[in-house]
C-alpha cells in the first residue's frame, strides 16, 4: 500500500469512527437539551460536517478545480452535489456515509489496479539497472546507456545480460523466461548470441556488445509494451464517448427530476410541492448515475489482458490489436521459418559409384566459402575439418550453385540450372526435398537431398486453433509445389500457395481478405524479417520466433518472442477470454445502474442502494477486469 493509500485508509478509519460515535449517542437530539435556543439539526450538522470534510475534502476541491477549468462533469462533481444536496436536506449521516463509501470503493480501486500494475512489472521486470566493466583491473559499475557498440562487458552469475551481444570468453546456462516465457534454460559459450533481459545462471561470460543499450532486445520490447496503452480499443473509445455525453445528460435529467414532478403536481393539481423529496430523489440519481466503473474498468481489462500475456512471450502491441485478435477466424502461415524451422539439413545421399563420406567431402570443400544456408547444411553434415589448401578458384553463381576445383577436379555442386550451365545431365530424386547435383569433372557423381525441418509444435497449433475458433487455415510459401504439399501433408493443411514472390503473397492475402465478412479478421503469421509487407496488409501480423529481430518488432502487430506456434492459440484465447470481460462489465454496470436509475427515480431507491450501484457495481467490475491478467495455457 503507497504512503497516499494510507493516508486515505487512515481518514477512512477516523470518519467511520466519528460517524457512529454521533449516531450512536444521537447527537442533535442529546445537545439540543443541553444547548437551548438552537435547534437539533443545527447542532447536527456542527458534528457531521467534521467527519464530511474529513473524508470528502479531496473530493470538494477537486469539484471546484473542475468547475474552474471548465470540466465540470466527472465523478467529482457528482458526488461533492450529491452529498452536499443531502447535507443541506439535513440528512447529515447519509451525506457522510455516502462520501465514506465512495471513498472506500475509490482505495479498493487504486489498490486493485496498482496491484495488477505491479504484477505486470514483475512479469516484465527485464529493465537492466547496469552494465559492469573492467578497469584498471577492476570490475565496475556503469549506466547501461554509456556501454558502446563493440565493447566488452562482463556479466557475473545471477545478474541480468543489459545489452544484446556475443560471448567472447566463458560459458554459462541463462533463463531467457523473461523474454520468451519458457522456464527451460539455454547453455551458451564463446560465439554465442545472448540478448539483453536474460539472467545469467551459472558461469561468468564475458561478452562483446553488438548493439547500443537504446537498441537492444529489452530496450525494443520495453518500449513496445509502455506504448501499448496508447492504442485504444474501439471499445475503449466507445466508453470514453459515452462517459462525455452521458454525465452532462444524468446531471440535466437530475435536475430536471428535482423541479418538474413537485412543479407539475403544484399546477395540475394545486398539491403543495414537495421540494424536499424530489430533490432527495434527484441527489439518489445523481449518485447511482456515476460512470466509475465502466471508465475504470474496461481499460483496465485491456491493461490485464496485455500484460497477463507479456509473461507469455506474447507482445501485443495495443488494446484495438487484441481486439481484432479476438475476431479471428482466418489464418494464413508462412512456411519457412514458421511452419518448418528454417534450418536445413542433409536427409539423403544419392551417388553413382562414389563413396558418400568421399562425394561428401568433396562438396563440403567446394561449398566452403558459400555463405548460404545449403552449403551450411552440406559442411554440418560433413562434420570434417576443412582444409583449404585443397581447394582453388571458386566461382559462386547466384541462384544456381557453385563451381571449384578440388583436389585438382572441378567440382560442381548445385540445382540442375547449374547442370544445364556446363552441359551434365541429371537425374531427379523421388523424394522432395532440396537437390544439390553433383557433377565433377563434368560428369555426374549424384546428388545431396537437403530437407527443411517441420516446426515440432505445428501439429498441435493448428489442432488448438481449430478449437480456439479459426475457420480457415492457409499455408504460403516461394517454395516448389512439391515441397509445399509434403509439409501441408504432414500438419493436415488443406490450402497451399507454392512458388509465390513476395508480392504474391500480399495478393493471396488481398483475396482471402476480399471473401472475409466484416466482424471477421485475417492474421497473418510469418518469420516478420521478409513478411514485412504481408504483415502490414492482414488485419494481425504475427512475426514468429522474433527474438531480437528489429523488423519484427517493427512490421507485425503482435510478436512472439519464440517459435512455439501454439502460443497464436494462447493468444486468440487470450483476446476472446479479455472480451468477454469487457462486455460483461459493460453490460452489467449498464443494467444495475438503469435499474437503479430507475427506482431512484420514483422514490424506491434510496441513498444506501446509489451507493451499491456506483462503488459496489465498481468494485465487481474492478476485480472482474483483473482475472485478464491470468494467462493460462
Amino acid at each position: 500500500m503507497t504512503k497516499k493509500q494510507k493516508k486515505v485508509l487512515i481518514r477512512i478509519i477516523a470518519a467511520t469512527i466519528l460517524l457512529v460515535l454521533f449516531k450512536v449517542i444521537d447527537v442533535e437530539d442529546r445537545f439540543e437539551n443541553i444547548i437551548p435556543n438552537i435547534p437539533g439539526r443545527y447542532i447536527g450538522l456542527v458534528f457531521y460536517i467534521v467527519p464530511y470534510y474529513v473524508i470528502g475534502y479531496d473530493i470538494l476541491r477537486k469539484a471546484v478545480k473542475g468547475i474552474i477549468n471548465r470540466q465540470i462533469f466527472d465523478e467529482n462533481f457528482l458526488m461533492a452535489i450529491a452529498t452536499v444536496g443531502a447535507m443541506v436536506l439535513g440528512d447529515y449521516a447519509e451525506g457522510v456515509a455516502v462520501m465514506l463509501f465512495y471513498q472506500v470503493g475509490e482505495l479498493f480501486q487504486s489498490y486493485a489496479v496498482g496491484k495488477s500494475r505491479r504484477s505486470i512489472g514483475e512479469l516484465m521486470d527485464i529493465r537492466p539497472d547496469y552494465a559492469n566493466i573492467e578497469q584498471d583491473g577492476e570490475i565496475v559499475r556503469v549506466d547501461p546507456d554509456e556501454i558502446e557498440t563493440g565493447s566488452i562487458i562482463i556479466v557475473r552469475p545471477g545478474e541480468k545480460i543489459p545489452i544484446d551481444g556475443v560471448v567472447v570468453q566463458g560459458s554459462t546456462t541463462i533463463n531467457t523466461s523473461a523474454l520468451t516465457g519458457e522456464s527451460l534454460p539455454a547453455d551458451v559459450g564463446c560465439g554465442d548470441e545472448v540478448l539483453s533481459g536474460c539472467i545469467n545462471l551459472s558461469g561468468l561470460v564475458k561478452i562483446r556488445t553488438t548493439k547500443e543499450f537504446a537498441e537492444s532486445t529489452v530496450s525494443k520490447i520495453l518500449e513496445l509494451v509502455e506504448n501499448a496503452g496508447s492504442r485504444k480499443s474501439k471499445s475503449e473509445n466507445f466508453i470514453s464517448k459515452f462517459a462525455r455525453y452521458y454525465t452532462p445528460i444524468v446531471c440535466s435529467l437530475a435536475l430536471l427530476l428535482a423541479v418538474i414532478p413537485p412543479l407539475a403536481g403544484y399546477i395540475v393539481s394545486s398539491v403543495e410541492p414537495q421540494w424536499g423529496v424530489w430533490v432527495y430523489r434527484a441527489l439518489t440519481f445523481l449518485v447511482i448515475s456515476c460512470p466509475c466503473a465502466l471508465v475504470i474498468s474496461i481499460p483496465l481489462s485491456f491493461f490485464a489482458g496485455i500484460g497477463g500475456a507479456s509473461s507469455k512471450g506474447i507482445l501485443i502491441k495495443g488494446a484495438n490489436y487484441l481486439e481484432t485478435l479476438s475476431e479471428a477466424k482466418y489464418i494464413v502461415f508462412d512456411k519457412t521459418g514458421t511452419m518448418t524451422k528454417g534450418v536445413f539439413e542433409v536427409v539423403g545421399i544419392h551417388h553413382n559409384a562414389m563413396e558418400e563420406k568421399e562425394l561428401l567431402d568433396i562438396v563440403a570443400h567446394a561449398e566452403s566459402a558459400s555463405s548460404h544456408p545449403i552449403s551450411k547444411s552440406i559442411i554440418r553434415a560433413y562434420d570434417g575439418v576443412i582444409d583449404n589448401g585443397r581447394i582453388e578458384d571458386v566461382k559462386e553463381y547466384s541462384g544456381e550453385g557453385v563451381i571449384a576445383i578440388v583436389d585438382g577436379k572441378s567440382v560442381a555442386a548445385g540445382n540442375g540450372r547449374l547442370m544445364d550451365r556446363i552441359g551434365v545431365a541429371y537425374k531427379d530424386c523421388s523424394q522432395s526435398g532440396t537437390i544439390v547435383h553433383i557433377a565433377i569433372d563434368e560428369e555426374y557423381a549424384g546428388h545431396i537431398l537437403i530437407s527443411d525441418i517441420i516446426n515440432p509444435t505445428a501439429c498441435e497449433a493448428l489442432k488448438k486453433l481449430n478449437q480456439s475458433g479459426i475457420r480457415e487455415t492457409v499455408m504460403l510459401t516461394g517454395d516448389s509445389v512439391k515441397v509445399a504439399n509434403e509439409v501441408a501433408g504432414k500438419l493436415g493443411i488443406e490450402k497451399v500457395h507454392a512458388e509465390l514472390m513476395p508480392g504474391d503473397k500480399v495478393d493471396k492475402v488481398e483475396e482471402i481478405i476480399a471473401r472475409k465478412g466484416k466482424k471477421e479478421a485475417l492474421i497473418f503469421v510469418g518469420d516478420g524479417i521478409n513478411d514485412a509487407p504481408v504483415l502490414s496488409r492482414a488485419d494481425i501480423g504475427i512475426a514468429m520466433g522474433a527474438l531480437g529481430s528489429d523488423a519484427a518488432i517493427e512490421a507485425a502487430d503482435v510478436v512472439l518472442m519464440d517459435d512455439n506456434l501454439e502460443k497464436i492459440a494462447l493468444a486468440v484465447r487470450l483476446a476472446k477470454k479479455c472480451m468477454r470481460i469487457v462486455y460483461e462489465n459493460i453490460y452489467f454496470a449498464i443494467g444495475i445502474k438503469i435499474i437503479c436509475l430507475f427506482l431512484g427515480a420514483i422514490g424506491i431507491a434510496n441513498m444506501w442502494l446509489a451507493i451499491f450501484a456506483d462503488v459496489g457495481v465498481m468494485v465487481i467490475a474492478v476485480l472482474n477486469a483483473i482475472r485478464a491478467l491470468r494467462c493460462t495455457d
